[in-house]
């Protein structure tokens, strides 16, 4: 993790799922100064119920501005959240990929915030990937966030002009309760977020799949009240 500075009003851009890690991710950006313009995608996933989650962490954490692009990822499919067809896996979190995996998500949204950054004379890029605890997607480790950066600083024009620009994954080597203790201790409102896999319209969870049993073993962990809604 980069260490940040106080950046006293200098943009940055923040990729907002909705979820709880990159509500404390942008929790954290606006705590070191940051003027946060974030960035949510709705790629075709089945949990539509993020996207209001992610405009209203945006409104309660103070973001300058937040952005909802459309860019169908269930056009090409390949991913139990992008593809009705594939069921979400609800036994237990296994070993490997799981199908929940969404082919290049990151890598694509990470390029969407890296073109919004150069119109915006940004630097910084946020994202709240994690490699601790986490389904076993390779786009979440740290070897992805640090090539994903040397490449910014190729090819685009702002670092060909003398500037840098900086990709921060400020939660990558935290585990989930230490991801929940740090939000909360930011002032972030849980009960905001979704993070469930195929949560139904009003933003409940199912509490089996693999994003909700990591979610509720955090919560216990951490010490901290799950405000967690499920269905039934």
């Amino acid at each position: 993790m980069k260490t940040l500075l106080r950046s006293r009003g200098q943009r940055a851009v923040v990729l907002l799922s909705g979820g709880l890690d990159s509500a404390t991710t942008l929790a954290t950006a606006r705590a070191a100064g940051f003027a946060c313009h974030c960035l949510s995608v709705d790629y075709g996933q089945r949990h539509r119920a993020e996207l209001k989650a992610a405009a209203a962490l945006a409104l309660a954490l103070g973001a300058s501005e937040h952005r909802i692009l459309r860019l169908p990822l269930a056009d090409f499919g390949g991913s139990a959240l992008t593809d009705n067809a594939i069921d979400i896996p609800v036994a237990g979190i296994e070993p490997g990929i799981p199908v929940t995996y969404v082919p290049a998500r990151n890598t694509i949204m990470l390029s969407l915030a890296l073109a919004w950054a150069e119109v915006l004379a940004s630097s910084d890029i946020f994202v709240g990937v994690n490699a601790v605890d986490y389904s076993g997607y390779p786009d979440c480790r740290p070897e992805f966030i640090e090539a994903f950066e040397r490449m910014a600083n190729v090819a685009t024009k702002a670092a060909v002009e003398g500037g840098c620009l900086r990709i921060h994954a400020p939660l990558i080597n935290l585990g989930k309760a230490q991801i929940i203790r740090r939000g909360a201790e930011l002032g972030v409102d849980f009960g905001l977020t979704v993070s469930c896999y195929q949560a139904d319209n009003l933003g409940r969870a199912c509490g089996v799949c693999d994003s909700c049993r990591l979610r509720r073993e955090g919560f216990v962990a951490a010490g901290v009240a799950d405000p967690t809604r499920y269905i039934g």
